[in-house]
């Protein structure tokens, strides 16, 4: 029984010490990681960097936190930043934000987010560079306001899985429920009010291929550029208005996409209006597009449904017969 009981101490006093080893490691590792960030010019600053969850986690909270980076302009901010790990699984993390927490971007200006809970579950391999494996984001309750006002979204999902056949390649799906839209972007579309205050449920499940993995070099150095897109579904909508879409893109260096979606819009007619009133479509454009429309609404059998190629050819985008301008550019600041 003595030898029993030297054996367990010994035990709890060698898994003491693993805990404390490990605990002071990975607070060191992050009180470097914001000294290197530092030295390469970002604002990387908190008030308190603590790490606590003896004996079966390591719960990191770093408080007062500000980040940004003067080579893409982002910037953000909030009160505390908390990091969840079990002691002997420390490459899955649980993160969870604050009610409310602020980013910066040189397009949209200050946008600032309050939730009732938003948290993510990361998963990375085993590595130093901590290639994301695994992660699946969740947020509920979310008010998102920038300076074009305020977008209500009652919950949100987004998950992603690195494929297992194909290198810097994701699984992605993201759902979202409840959207309202600020009332100011709302009056400019809708000025009779005569769809709903919320959109439909919207769906979007695909696979996207990286030049690169996202790691911790992703936030550190440069965002990795998005080289293909395969659209399994886009489904969203807006009252009696349906749009779906499914289809491959090949992205060049410069973000310029290439390939076609195939598209399927219901009430059609609406989204003609909406963009009218939003001012996408100049008024005087609208008879051309309305006549071309109409005539690939007959090629579906469906006077009120469209379903038609969105093809990227040569850096502009049309669809069907109806060229709509210049495509997009896909980039990640």
């Amino acid at each position: 029984m003595r030898k029993l009981l030297v054996i367990v101490i010994i035990a709890a006093l060698a898994y003491a010490g693993y805990w404390f080893v490990g605990a002071r490691t990975a607070q060191n590792a992050m009180a470097t990681w914001f000294d290197e960030r530092r030295a390469e010019g970002w604002v990387a600053d908190y008030s308190d960097l603590n790490t606590a969850g003896f004996p079966s986690r390591f719960d990191t909270t770093i408080t007062d936190l500000e980040l940004a980076d003067p080579q893409t302009g982002l910037a953000y901010t909030a009160p505390f930043l908390q990091l969840f790990a079990l002691s002997y699984r420390p490459n899955h993390l649980i993160a969870v934000w604050p009610p409310s927490q602020s980013f910066a971007t040189p397009d949209a200006g200050t946008v600032t987010i309050t939730s009732a809970d938003m948290r993510a579950s990361l998963k990375f391999k085993p590595s130093t560079s901590l290639e994301l494996d695994t992660t699946n984001f969740e947020g509920k309750t979310l008010e998102v306001t920038s300076p074009q006002g305020t977008t209500k979204i009652g919950a949100v999902q987004i998950a992603a899985r690195g494929t297992a056949t194909r290198v810097n390649t994701y699984d992605f799906y993201a759902s979202s429920q409840n959207v309202a839209l600020p009332q100011g972007l709302r009056q400019q579309l809708d000025p009779a009010q005569l769809l709903p205050a919320e959109l439909r449920d919207m769906i979007i499940d695909a696979t996207l291929e990286f030049d690169r993995p996202w790691d911790r070099f992703a936030i550190e150095d440069q965002r990795p550029q998005p080289t293909s897109i395969q659209i399994k579904l886009v489904d969203a909508g807006w009252g009696d208005i349906t749009i779906k879409a499914t289809g491959d893109l090949q992205i060049d260096p410069d973000g310029t996409p290439t390939g076609d979606l195939a598209i399927k819009a219901d009430n059609w007619q609406q989204i003609l209006a909406l963009a009218e009133t939003a001012g996408i479509l100049p008024g005087r454009a609208r008879p051309l597009a309305e006549t071309m429309l109409n005539a690939v609404a007959g090629l579906s059998g469906n006077p009120n449904s469209i379903d038609a190629p969105l093809s990227f050819k040569n850096g502009f985008v049309s669809l069907g017969p109806l060229p709509l301008g210049r495509a997009p550019k896909i980039q990640l600041r």
